[in-house]
This record gives structure tokens, C-alpha cells and sequence, in this order.
């Protein structure tokens, strides 16, 4: 499933790529094709600027609610420049990889509580052998324990509790596994956005120095790159950083389920004395 994810990121990446270079073509074909008042007839001339002005204040009306969304950002992507490609690939696989993680916590997450009442039920009834297939047909991380704690219920309680924690580390570890990556974009995101502020402000000074002077219009495009790169790469890392302080919450929440049915499933043993009736 993580590889189905990771491969359908790369193709958004390049379709978001690929489809706002097309937009750029389409954008520089279409002032292409604008006619030149001046290269007409002077008695066709007012009639083409009437013409003009009443398409420009026609295709102005019906762009602005597009301009409002999607455009917008489509917009302030490009004219971010080559930094903001980065930014957008950690964007995009820092989600995938939370999703994923999200689905995959999702399904180890059960309702212990109505495992443990089960297996108690085959407690009572001396049915340690139940209770054991009870958890192996269960999913997730707290069945699994329990499985592996009844599994080693001849070897005495104390093997019970070195199984439980050395087989929950385990769980522990596949449980965090994947949000260093997702810390890792959280830390590269504005990184890239910072860089590519630099790199903005470095190639306003250099048309600075060949101009000779200081014009607002000259340095403009410099600063614009320096301020989009960085609030795309704050974006991205705050966008992030909530996928991941939930993830974290979620993984905290099924190591406490976990804890906590580990004392009441060892309690359960003690009390109905399973691993003393199969020694006997």
C-alpha cells in the first residue's frame, strides 16, 4: 500500500507540473496572437480598441470568480520559480506518507475491551487454547500482543511479561515507523522556502548592480520569488506538522490501549491461574 501511495504522488507531482507549464504556453501563445492596434489601417483602429476594451471588460467578468481560487495559486506556483517545485514534491509526499500512516493506524486500532471480555470468557472455561485463537483472528497491534503473551503461558507468568515487552517494543517501533519521513519534509519544506528566498533577493541585488540604480520595477521580481518561495515552504511545513502531531496522538493512544490490556490480561492469568493449570 505504501508503494501504491508513494507512486501516485510522483504522478500528481508531474501532472501539476506538466499542467502549469502547458498553462504558461497557452498564456504566451495567446498574447501571440493579440493584434497590434498600430500594425492596422487607421480607420479600422478605433474600431479594434472598441472591440478590445469591450472583450477585455467581458473576459475580466467572467475570470474573476476563477481568479479567486485555483488560478490564484496556479498563479503564485509559477511565479514562485524553480524552488517552489521542491516545496510542492514535499508537500505531496509528506501526504501520502500520512495518509497511509493514517489508514494503517486505523486498522490496528480495535476495541480491546471487547477482546478482553472474550478471552476471559475462555478463561473461565479453562480454554487457554480458545483464548489463544481468539487473538490470532483478530487484527491489530493489541491482539497481536495478547497472542504472543498466551503463546508463551507454559513457560510461567514471568515469560508472560518479558514476552509482553519485548514483543511491544517491536509493535512500538512498527507503529512510528514512517514519521521520520514526515518530520524530514517538515524540516526540508521551509528550509526550501528560506533558500529560495535568498536565491530571490541574491538576483534582485544582481539587477542592481548591472542597472547602476535603484528602480522599484527592477528589483520587483527578485523580492516577489523571495516572499512566495518562503510562504509556500511555511505552508507546506504547517500543513505537515498537524498530519503529524495527529499521527503522533494516534500512535500515543494505541500504546496506552496497549499497556493497558497487557496488565489486565496478565491480572486475568494470575486470577484464573492459567499458565499453573497447564504446567499441571
Amino acid at each position: 500500500m505504501k508503494k501504491t501511495f508513494l507512486l501516485l504522488a510522483m504522478l500528481a507531482m508531474v501532472f501539476a507540473i506538466n499542467t502549469s507549464y502547458a498553462q504558461n504556453e497557452e498564456v504566451d501563445v495567446m498574447e501571440a496572437e493579440q493584434v497590434n492596434p498600430e500594425d492596422l489601417p487607421d480607420d479600422t483602429t478605433t474600431t479594434v480598441e472598441e472591440d478590445e476594451t469591450v472583450t477585455e471588460v467581458v473576459e475580466a467578468e467572467e475570470a474573476t470568480p476563477e481568479r479567486k481560487g485555483t488560478q490564484i495559486i496556479k498563479k503564485f506556483f509559477i511565479d514562485g520559480g524553480g524552488f517552489m517545485f521542491p516545496v510542492l514534491f514535499c508537500l505531496i509526499l509528506g501526504l501520502a506518507i500520512a495518509i497511509e500512516k493514517i489508514i494503517t493506524l486505523n486498522m490496528k486500532a480495535i476495541n480491546s475491551k471487547k477482546l478482553l471480555t472474550k478471552i476471559e470468557d475462555h478463561f473461565k472455561k479453562n480454554d487457554a487454547e480458545g483464548a489463544q485463537e481468539v487473538a490470532r483472528n483478530t487484527r491489530g497491534t493489541v491482539a497481536s500482543i495478547i497472542y504472543q503473551a498466551i503463546s508463551r503461558r507454559k513457560e510461567g507468568i514471568e515469560a508472560v511479561e518479558k514476552s509482553i515487552v519485548s514483543y511491544g517494543s517491536v509493535q512500538m517501533g512498527l507503529l512510528e515507523k514512517g514519521l521520520i519521513w514526515i518530520s524530514l519534509f517538515i524540516a526540508i519544506a521551509p528550509m526550501l522556502g528560506f533558500m529560495g528566498t535568498v536565491v530571490g533577493m541574491i538576483d534582485a541585488f544582481d539587477k542592481i548592480e548591472q542597472a547602476g540604480t535603484i528602480s522599484p520595477s527592477l528589483v520587483a521580481g527578485g523580492i516577489k520569488i523571495a516572499l512566495l518561495t518562503t510562504v509556500g515552504g511555511l505552508i507546506v511545513g504547517v500543513i505537515l506538522q498537524l498530519f503529524y502531531n495527529y499521527l503522533i496522538s494516534k500512535v500515543d493512544g494505541i500504546v496506552n490501549d496497549m499497556e493497558d490490556s497487557s496488565i489486565t490480561l496478565v491480572d486475568m492469568m494470575l486470577e484464573y491461574g492459567i499458565s499453573e493449570k497447564d504446567k499441571q
